[in-house]
């Protein structure tokens, strides 16, 4: 006969080492975790890869747990988190490999120093957006989901991620005021 825990008995049982609190909450939770990444990663493989460590990371960190939402919650936050880091790191290995490097002049040197230093003011900027509305506003811009696929994705209204890109895209402006003629006039070349 199988025991229906709750939440707080199965935290309590995964701190003290419980394996049957592990396997009771993957079971649960493993199949929701795939397809909560897999909405924001459309690849299945990486999908279970990234909820994976979500459960190895829980249970390595099983003595330090502090869960202040329903389990579900904290473990979909926790595999949306890895979904969007893996994406930023992947743009940032990528952008890191230029396979057309521009030839090195002077003048081709100084334009690329100042888009490496606009590139650096518009990363810091989206880096001070708040957490909810940097991520709505990466996803839109960065990975070209659509305003319901964001939705969807992390369990907000379509309203609500139009108003958060509405409230990044008015932050960026009064942030980066003073670069935006730079950024038009690297538009232009």
């Amino acid at each position: 006969m199988q025991q229906n825990y709750t939440d707080k008995e199965l935290l309590e049982l995964l701190e003290k080492d419980d394996e049957l609190a592990i396997s009771l909450i993957f079971r649960a939770y493993y199949s929701y975790l795939c397809k909560a990444a897999y909405k924001i990663i459309p690849d299945s493989n990486l999908a279970e890869d990234l909820s994976q460590e979500v459960f190895f990371e829980l249970w390595r960190k099983k003595g330090q747990l502090q869960v202040n939402t329903s389990l579900k919650a904290y473990l979909r936050r926790a595999v949306v988190n890895r979904a969007l880091n893996y994406i930023r790191d992947q743009k940032i290995k990528f952008a890191d490999e230029n396979p057309y490097p521009l030839p090195s002049t002077e003048a081709n040197a100084g334009q690329q120093m100042e888009a490496d230093e606009l590139q650096q003011r518009i990363d810091e900027a989206i880096d001070r957006l708040p957490a909810r509305c940097r991520i709505v506003f990466v996803l839109s811009r960065f990975e070209d989901m659509t305003y319901q696929q964001i939705g969807d994705a992390l369990d907000i209204s379509v309203k609500t991620v139009e108003n958060q890109i509405s409230k990044a895209l008015r932050i960026l402006r009064e942030a980066l005021g003073p670069f935006l003629s730079l950024l038009l006039l690297l538009a232009m070349i």
